[in-house]
């Protein structure tokens, strides 16, 4: 659906360009925007492998999994059907730990790793999510972010005076977001397990 509301856009942009003779806009528009796009992508990659070298900094001092030690009691409560020690629940931690630094680049394979392994515990219906492959999508796409590296780095990309005063602003909003997700899933699994 989101690729007819682009597609839309786009050839409404054009015959509106047309429609007004200036067919040329649409030209330089495209040209100016794969422009910034190359540069933001290219400036990106260096603020990412920066956070990235910083993140294995901190896993060889130990901080990671001091974070994830942190989270274990957590995914514990919110993971109950996943065995302890189970591969599923490492790669967990790991892409909750990724995604509270503001690494949602870092966080993506650990998150494939995770589902993978929900997967595999998930024999019993496997054309159909599992209430932990539920609960970690929820949780993934609304975790809590407590430095958006990210952010911080395309704010100090375009000149902004102050790129980390969003930082309170982005731990409320995600703290809200990771409230709302978790408690969508459980009110949604009970009705769910009602109805069936």
């Amino acid at each position: 659906m989101v690729n007819y509301v682009w597609l839309f856009m786009i050839v409404f942009g054009i015959l509106v360009a047309g429609a007004q003779g200036h067919i040329e806009v649409v030209t330089k528009a495209a040209l100016d925007g794969a422009q910034v796009a190359v540069k933001t992508s290219l400036s990106l990659i260096a603020i990412i492998t920066f956070w990235l070298g910083i993140m294995k900094l901190a896993e060889a001092a130990g901080l990671i999994q001091g974070l994830a030690k942190l989270v274990r009691p957590i995914t514990r409560f919110l993971f109950p059907s996943v065995p302890k020690d189970h591969p599923a629940m490492g790669a967990i931690v790991m892409n909750i730990s990724a995604n509270i630094l503001g690494l949602g680049n870092a966080a993506t394979p650990m998150g494939l790793i995770a589902m993978q392994e929900l997967q595999k515990l998930n024999q019993q219906r496997p054309d159909t999510a599992s209430e932990a492959m539920c609960t970690f999508l929820a949780l993934n796409t609304g975790c809590i972010t407590i430095i958006p590296t990210t952010i911080i780095g395309i704010r100090v990309l375009y000149g902004s005076q102050d790129p980390t005063e969003i930082v309170g602003t982005t731990i409320f909003a995600t703290l809200c977001g990771m409230t709302v997700a978790i408690l969508a899933d459980r009110i949604l699994r009970s009705l769910y397990r009602n109805r069936w």
